[in-house]
């Protein structure tokens, strides 16, 4: 691959951050290794993930993409990426409503009066073999110890596995000692993203996610969406909460089983630049 003629956009949703790569007219791959490098914050672009958009597959999809997390791994969905995928399409012609082609499945994407993005995130998945998480629960709850003493948690997967613990002051957490910890642990096959949760009230929660492949970010979109749907599960929140994660603020709506969730949350590009040859 030729770097020089890589042309890559910066963007960021709530503050998890994004290098956007346009492959739909060129169909070399972009391997893990060299998304590592790229996402690299002192020797690369520095971002949390990669965003790679492909030509459509299916009709009526403006684009498919996918999502590759900053050590190269492959992630199966990107909340805040969709936003910051779908302005990008949206300033470069393709309306203020779209359907894309995400890893997981087909995302519906909506510009709303105020700028933001709306997404379609899908149905959430309490089944533990489609997190996938090898434990035995009791309503959706689990537990396992570790060398911080007992943690209980919550679990589902939102195209990506994620699972929730509950804390009394995110600012105090350890995020990264205890996401690390149980987003490896042998019970989550695939890994997992760690969201901590102080809830505020019904209607507010605030939230910090560790992710798998990138760590703790400002933001996780599917975090966000898992976080809700775990506590309005439990009766604990309303249908519509506002969750304040460490770079920004995102809207969930999520009435109850059989339902989608969706999210609402801000995009930003911040600039374009060209990749230097390696």
């Amino acid at each position: 691959m030729k770097s020089a003629s890589l042309v890559f956009h910066k963007m960021h949703g709530a503050g998890n951050d994004f290098v956007l790569l346009d492959r739909r007219s060129d169909a070399t791959p972009i391997s893990a290794q060299q998304a590592s490098a790229i996402a690299n914050r002192r020797t690369g672009v520095g971002c949390d993930q990669l965003l790679i958009l492909h030509p459509p597959g299916i009709p009526g999809s403006t684009a498919r993409y996918e999502v590759l997390n900053a050590d190269g791994s492959q992630a199966g969905q990107c909340g805040n990426g969709a936003r910051c995928i779908a302005l990008y399409l949206s300033t470069n012609g393709a309306g203020v409503s779209m359907l894309l082609e995400s890893p997981s499945g087909p995302v519906r994407i909506a510009r709303c009066a105020d700028g933001e993005f709306e997404v379609d995130m899908g149905e959430p998945d309490f089944t533990p073999a489609h997190i996938p998480l090898a434990l035995n629960g009791t309503d959706g709850r689990y537990q396992v110890d570790s060398p911080f003493g007992r943690l209980d948690f919550g679990a589902v997967s939102m195209g990506n596995p994620h699972a929730l613990l509950d804390v009394p002051d995110v600012g105090k957490a350890e995020v990264g000692k205890l996401g690390s910890w149980l987003g490896g642990h042998a019970a989550f096959p695939e890994g997992c993203n760690i969201g901590f949760s102080q809830l505020v009230n019904r209607e507010n929660l605030r939230l910090r996610v560790f992710e798998r492949g990138a760590g703790e970010t400002l933001a996780c979109g599917s975090g966000a969406c898992a976080a809700v749907a775990i506590l309005r599960r439990q009766d604990r929140v309303d249908e519509r909460v506002n969750v304040f994660l460490p770079g920004g603020h995102l809207v969930i709506k999520w009435p109850g089983p059989g339902s989608r969730v969706h999210m609402k949350g801000p995009a930003r590009h911040v600039y374009t630049g060209t990749l230097s040859h390696e």
